[in-house]
């Protein structure tokens, strides 16, 4: 049975477009996830903007995360790079909202450990990777 076009069997390993389902994987996948649901919250529940500037605020925070979502789920290399880089604008935001006002304190401290997990996972998958692939190429 052959795999659909850019998606790799549930089964499979580390290929040259995705990585493997590894523990390392599932929490890079999880802290994403909850990031993204951690924004959503912040900004529709727990400390939203005012109603003017709730669907712009909505559009520049999550639109980046949901563009990067299907990727990330289908463990694709190339999505795990640029979203890693991009996370790094979310770290940002939370060192702002962490030392901002007392109410979303917390909310900043939240992002910055999810946005620390995502980094850092993502950066040994890829690494993991690049090593695999250099031995694979020397052995062969």
């Amino acid at each position: 049975m052959k795999a659909l076009k850019g998606k790799p069997p549930a089964d499979a390993g580390e290929t040259a477009r995705h990585v493997a389902a590894s523990p390392l994987y599932w929490t890079a996948a999880g802290c994403y996830l909850a990031l993204t649901g951690l924004l959503f919250a912040w900004l529709i529940w727990l400390a939203p903007p005012p109603a003017s500037l709730r669907s712009p605020v909505l559009l520049v925070f999550l639109l980046p995360l949901v563009l990067g979502l299907r990727g990330v789920l289908h463990r694709r290399r190339y999505t795990l790079q640029w979203t890693g880089m991009l996370i790094l604008l979310y770290f940002i935001h939370g060192l702002l909202a962490a030392t901002g006002a007392a109410p979303e304190r917390w909310l900043g401290v939240a992002e910055i450990l999810l946005t620390l997990g995502y980094f850092g996972t993502v950066m040994l998958l890829l690494r993991r990777g690049k090593q695999r692939h250099k031995a694979g190429q020397s052995a062969g």
